[in-house]
């Protein structure tokens, strides 16, 4: 079953679909590794890669071409400079402050796009956490699969400070974190460390800040392991049990089980275990 990226968000997709023969401004960089690591660089450092309306939209479209290239295997998103995201660019949000309600609700639709996106990607992320990630950027962090964070990393959720809500990265902040712990640092707003972004959740790992870059590829190293399809499928159960009323104990199995069935009679599951069998390693390891 194809694991479906952002389709309740008809109206905007098309428009920001990036591709790969098409140069992107600076804001934005991208490298694609021989072993089919995908990095996303948010370029944007004398803004600390905050995003604006334009930045979105690149990043969305980027993320969806990612999501099609099957030479793509993972995708790494981090930020240039010592600042991984430091959310909404102030020159845009003063722009948002003068739009009507509509506009307003249509601009705040695009960034729900593409947190959406990301949260939904058919490729394994790891968010590279390089350093301040504040109210977006924790919302982009929270989107990916797995997150690494520099020792020296300072987070908040500081939108209330600014009389606003975490809103459209709340559903993702929430399921990072927790319940409890959301509501400690979406009411302060008050910054925490990378220890504490690691005892809640919303982080995964902590490395020292020189050791970031080898942190990232030794779980890059392991992702490349598992099959494409495999871990497509994963990422999708994952989402089918998470999000699944408990009564609704028999869906899961029938799904679960379906899933299983497909993937052993598909070729990536007969290369999979062939491998497996013959003692060698199966196709999509280098």
């Amino acid at each position: 079953m194809a694991f479906s990226a952002c389709s309740h968000f008809p109206v905007y997709t098309q428009k920001y679909q990036h591709k790969p023969e098409h140069a992107l401004p600076d804001s934005i960089l991208q490298h694609l590794s021989d072993d089919g690591v995908f990095t996303l660089t948010l370029n944007r450092p004398d803004v600390h890669n905050a995003f604006d309306d334009t930045t979105i939209a690149l990043i969305t479209g980027v993320l969806l071409s990612a999501s099609r290239d099957p030479a793509v295997r993972v995708v790494v998103i981090t930020g240039s400079g010592n600042t991984f995201c430091a959310g909404g660019d102030v020159n845009w949000m003063r722009r948002m402050a003068e739009y009507d309600m509509g506009e307003n609700y249509e601009d705040a639709l695009r960034l729900a796009e593409l947190m959406s996106v990301l949260n939904s990607l058919g490729k394994p992320t790891i968010a590279k956490v390089n350093g301040g990630a504040f109210g977006g950027g924790v919302g982009l962090v929270a989107c990916c699969d797995i997150a690494v964070s520099a020792a020296s990393t300072k987070y908040a959720l500081s939108e209330v400070r600014l009389g606003l809500v975490p809103a459209v990265i709340s559903p993702y902040v929430v399921a990072a974190m927790g319940t409890r712990q959301a509501r400690r640092y979406m009411l302060t707003g008050e910054r925490f460390d990378a220890q504490t972004a690691l005892a809640t959740g919303l982080i995964h790992e902590v490395c020292a800040d020189d050791e970031l870059d080898s942190g990232v590829k030794r779980i890059t190293h392991e992702l490349l392991q598992g099959g494409p399809q495999a871990l497509r499928e994963s990422k999708e159960l994952i989402a089918l049990v998470s999000h699944t009323d408990r009564s609704s104990n028999e869906t899961i199995s029938r799904r679960s089980a379906e899933i299983i069935a497909q993937l052993r009679v598909s070729p990536e599951g007969q290369e999979g275990l062939g491998a497996f069998l013959e003692k060698r390693r199966p196709s999509w390891q280098h």
